[in-house]
């Protein structure tokens, strides 16, 4: 069995799982980002879309495994945190890809409505748990009413994304930087579309297992040294499991997909709401909402302002700021490293 060999194993072994764990993620993130555009054209759906539905849950299913195995062991912090420090982490890797497209802000030029809804709908569910957390704790079979209304708020909110993109109310103003989601005319990969999806479900499944062993090894440092839950899984298992997105969204921009890298952060972080769903199913001792602390509370409010800056930013659509990326790349960086500095500190 792994569970017993994690617990036997010197710091040094504990580290060497996290890391290689850690390396698989990251190599699986990056190949999943040229399927998805790829998929994103054979279907007609967009890459804001796809990045947002499809990529967005693909590269978050190692922080979903991380926060329900964590959730099963009873270690409530650890699963919140994960979630809730991944959304916070994956917006501050959205900041620093928009100094990668040197053209122009990325949000000016990835304009897409689609985004826009689904940052939208992000900042409405990341109020939730919140609500949770001050009322009065109420659970059926162990789960809060909350966990559900979540997945009936994504899975209307998906749909409804895709109806904005196909008929939207309004459109952004087109400019000389603004760059339009056009399906290449040469598909690079030959093979049959059948082909890549069973393809970029065996990448989907590698990083589920390499999600599985990164949990089991930050668990288990938690517990060897008396480190704090919400530290580790907002400042580590969280950062981790969210390389995937930093690696498709510099992905993406190299490609010239733009809609697909902010789709894939915005989608990623959507969907990262959801672990907080799957881990009060997971934890059996009561509502996960009544058995974390403030300091995972303190994570979920900079996730909430970190997104509330990002879709001013979509909507004002600044075409250059200061240090070549826009005033709201620079805010979203300033309150993400705002909150390390006053939890390490």
């Amino acid at each position: 069995m792994l569970i017993p060999m994690i617990s036997d194993l010197p710091v040094g072994a504990l580290l060497g799982v996290c890391a290689a764990a850690a390396l698989v993620i990251l190599l699986c993130g990056l190949r999943m980002t040229a399927l998805a555009d790829r998929l994103a054209d054979r279907s007609g759906l967009g890459e804001a879309v796809v990045g947002g539905v499809l990529l967005g849950a693909a590269t978050s299913l190692s922080g979903t495994v991380v926060s329900v195995t964590a959730a099963l062991d009873g270690h409530a912090s650890l699963a919140f945190s994960n979630g809730i420090g991944g959304i916070a982490a994956q917006t501050a890797f959205l900041a620093l890809a928009d100094l990668l497209h040197r053209k122009a802000n990325l949000e000016h030029a990835a304009a897409e409505l689609a985004n826009v809804f689904q940052g939208a709908l992000l900042l409405l569910m990341l109020t939730l748990p919140l609500a949770a957390y001050t009322l009065p704790e109420l659970s059926f079979w162990s789960v809060h009413p909350v966990s559900a209304l979540l997945v009936v708020l994504f899975a209307v909110g998906s749909i409804a994304t895709q109806r904005v993109r196909e008929a939207p109310m309004w459109r952004p103003v087109r400019t000389r930087d603004t760059r339009e989601d056009v399906p290449d005319e040469d598909d690079p990969e030959p093979r049959r579309t059948a082909v890549l999806v069973l393809v970029f479900a065996g990448l989907m499944a590698a990083m589920a297992t390499a999600g599985w062993a990164l949990s089991l090894g930050a668990a288990e440092l938690t517990a060897r040294f008396d480190l704090n839950a919400s530290m580790v899984g907002a400042l580590m298992t969280a950062v981790i499991t969210s390389l995937p997105e930093l690696v498709t969204t510099l992905g993406a921009i190299r490609r010239g997909a733009l809609q697909l890298a902010v789709g894939g952060i915005i989608g990623g972080n959507t969907f990262d709401v959801l672990f907080l769903t799957f881990s009060d199913v997971g934890y059996r001792d009561g509502s996960i909402y009544h058995a974390i602390g403030t300091p995972d509370l303190f994570w979920l409010v900079v996730g909430m302002m970190m997104t509330a800056v990002l879709i001013l930013g979509m909507l004002y659509r600044q075409r250059h700021g200061p240090a070549g990326i826009g005033v709201e790349s620079l805010l979203i960086l300033g309150i993400y490293g705002g909150a390390i500095a006053t939890q390490t500190l």
